[in-house]
């Protein structure tokens, strides 16, 4: 099998298009960097390279690199404080996959196309992302208090009448003391509002959110 320049090329293009999508994923501290992102954009290539040259298989190879993708991703998903995270850096493995099997299969302008595309959504969507944010979020509140009747049903009236949405999820007794746990949506603001309220209220023991 001859290496020819036009390998060089592709191989350099990918290197170039996955480290700098992986420079953005490092910058922000997330799982998969820029070592990462050069890895798939380049494996992906060669494979999409090979496939071209094997012959017959080449559809099979460009399914394996997909199945072998969504298997990395899901590595990077993970569950913290009942949210769920990583989602968008799977995502961006994912496409840079698909940059990287465009640049092996020779279709640069594609692949220009999509990092363009990529690269801007990950930069420039980040403070559209906030202010949606500021509009409206979901936080988990954990409340420790003295039990007395009613003791939970006046903290949904107190989210409410912060402006927020509540519900209530599990509720646990301890002696004299009760633990609410509830799913609360609304602005940013108005959170805060809330936040700066329990911390003054003399009943309130514990609480996270």
């Amino acid at each position: 099998m001859v290496f020819a320049e036009e390998d060089i090329i592709r191989l350099s293009a990918a290197l170039l298009i996955g480290g700098l999508i992986g420079a953005e994923r490092e910058y922000h501290g997330k799982a998969a960097g820029l070592r990462t992102m050069i890895m798939i954009c380049v494996g992906s290539a060669l494979f999409t390279m090979l496939s071209s040259r094997i012959g017959g298989s080449g559809d099979r190879i460009a399914a394996n690199i997909v199945n072998g993708i969504g298997f990395l991703g899901a590595g990077i998903i993970f569950r913290e404080d009942n949210r769920v995270k990583g989602l968008t850096t799977a995502a961006t493995v994912w496409v840079v996959s698909a940059l990287g099997m465009c640049i092996g299969a020779g279709q640069y302008e594609v692949a220009i196309i999509g990092f363009v595309f990529v690269l801007g959504s990950l930069l420039l969507l980040v403070k559209f992302d906030g202010w949606i944010q500021k509009l409206n979020q979901s936080r988990d509140y954990r409340i420790v208090t003295a039990f007395h009747n009613k003791t939970l049903k006046r903290y949904e009236d107190f989210f409410e009448e912060c402006g927020l949405s509540p519900t209530r999820s599990q509720q646990q007794r301890i002696g004299m003391e009760i633990i609410g746990h509830w799913r609360v949506n609304g602005a940013k603001k108005n959170h805060e509002k809330c936040i700066k309220r329990l911390l003054n209220d003399p009943e309130v023991k514990e609480f996270t959110f």
